[in-house]
């Protein structure tokens, strides 16, 4: 498995591809990041980089204490689940163009075949009889 980019090489990649120097593409990402940040932070009002991904605050609400519950790990064992207050929490939804460029190129689409007759006529005898 390859390791991800770091900030370095994906400044040196935009730059090289964009024509751009490296302090205006830093400053463009840092940009990018305070627009998305501003965005969000209502709660409610999701950011999309077109083409790439959405990003969708959410509320997760408050749960309540809870005991006796099942613990999934050790069958036939109870435990004791705390209370979590309500927080918000940050999802971040692929677009199309990001799908597809993982996807990668789509193949061609097969010729249609001919169509065979889908019942032979009554007249004809079987050949195998």
């Amino acid at each position: 498995m390859a390791k991800a980019p770091t900030k370095t090489t994906v400044l040196n990649s935009i730059a090289d591809k964009s024509g751009l120097n490296k302090k205006d593409v830093a400053a463009v990402l840092d940009a990018l990041a305070a627009s998305i940040g501003e965005t969000i932070s209502d709660g409610v009002t999701p950011f999309t980089i077109p083409g790439l991904c959405k990003v969708v605050p959410q509320i997760k609400p408050a749960t309540d204490a809870r005991s006796n519950v099942p613990n999934p790990f050790r069958p036939g064992e109870f435990m004791d689940v705390a209370a979590k207050p309500e927080r918000k929490v940050v999802k971040v939804r692929p677009l199309k163009g990001l799908k597809d460029m993982v996807a990668g190129p789509a193949a061609p689409a097969a010729p249609a075949a001919p169509e065979a007759p889908s019942d032979p006529p009554a007249s004809d005898t079987p050949s195998w009889g």
